[in-house]
């Protein structure tokens, strides 16, 4: 497998996740390897209704409060699916949400160079 076609799974699996976990998918996803991370970027991930839930400041702490409550409640099954495809041990996992741009980030760390074992040479 390639760095890129690993990139795009890491991607498939997440958008899955996002859609069967967390209720919804993003409407663009992309993911980077950087040497020992992954860093996933989604965009157009929030509903109509949590947009509008983010139109004051209570709003975005509670959505935020709630994402974050979610996504920790599933991270130990994204990390299963995502340790069946990779060939390195997950270290750890971030995730953050902007309501202003509607975008994710998801950073995965892991214990070996991937850059290096994917990259065709």
């Amino acid at each position: 497998m390639t760095k890129g076609q690993l990139e795009a799974k890491i991607s498939e699996i997440i958008s899955k996740f996002e859609v069967e976990y967390m209720g919804r998918g993003p409407k663009t996803i992309r993911t980077y390897i950087l040497n020992d991370m992954i860093v996933v970027r989604l965009l157009g991930f929030l509903s109509p209704s949590e947009k509008k839930l983010t139109e004051n400041v209570q709003g975005i702490e509670l959505l935020k409060k709630v994402r974050t409550s979610l996504f920790e409640g599933g991270r130990g099954y994204l990390e299963k699916l995502l340790t069946n495809i990779l060939d390195a041990d997950i270290v750890s996992t971030h995730s953050d949400i902007s309501t202003k741009t509607g975008e994710k980030v998801i950073i995965i760390t892991v214990d070996k160079n991937l850059e290096e074992l994917y990259t065709v040479k």
